[in-house]
């Protein structure tokens, strides 16, 4: 029987990161997918858990969809917590993008593509203290249809990528987004 972090094992193995900070992300994910005893429960705070977003394309890769998060008010890629009993982040982060945007993806080739991996704070909030997401970053692609704005989210959006990449996004999203040549 496999061990239920085993497509994270794999996929993290083979990623090559692009620079120092994704090198370090990719290193303390490894830490985390071998030492914590729960690295898919959102209730593990020391030192946090695996999350899964995406990086969603148009066909043209000339767009990205983003989601303005209503609780951290920042523009981000579509993502989150992994839901009981899931251990894939093609799954997690195909959730979540439908749940999030209401846009239906595909990966790029048909093959699942692991495209970005970070470590971010999340500062506390009422019932969680400050704890670190260990994000894996899928790359999806989907038509440049209009999202909608789900659970959480107070806006869904395209953008051209040159428009994204001119905003005040986080260091790390900035980075996924140059992969895209």
């Amino acid at each position: 029987m496999s061990k239920p972090t085993s497509t994270i094992s794999a996929l993290i193995d083979e990623h090559v990161p692009a620079d120092a900070s994704e090198t370090d992300a990719l290193r303390r994910i490894k830490e985390l997918v071998v030492s914590a005893t729960e690295p898919f429960s959102r209730d593990q705070y020391v030192p946090g858990h695996l999350t899964a977003s995406a990086i969603i394309f148009d066909d043209a890769r000339e767009h990205v969809m983003l989601i303005f998060h209503q609780k951290l008010q920042l523009w981000l890629q579509p993502g989150g917590h992994f839901e009981p009993g899931e251990t894939d982040p093609n799954v997690a982060a195909a959730r979540e993008v439908l749940e999030e945007t209401g846009l239906t993806c595909r990966w790029p080739g048909g093959a699942p593509a692991l495209h970005d991996v970070d470590v971010h704070l999340i500062p506390a909030r009422k019932t969680e203290p400050q704890h670190s997401h260990f994000d894996l970053r899928m790359l999806l692609i989907s038509a440049r249809v209009p999202g909608t704005a789900g659970d959480g989210v107070s806006a869904a959006r395209w953008f051209r990528r040159e428009a994204a990449l001119a905003m005040n996004l986080d260091p790390g999203l900035v980075r996924a987004l140059r992969k895209i040549g």
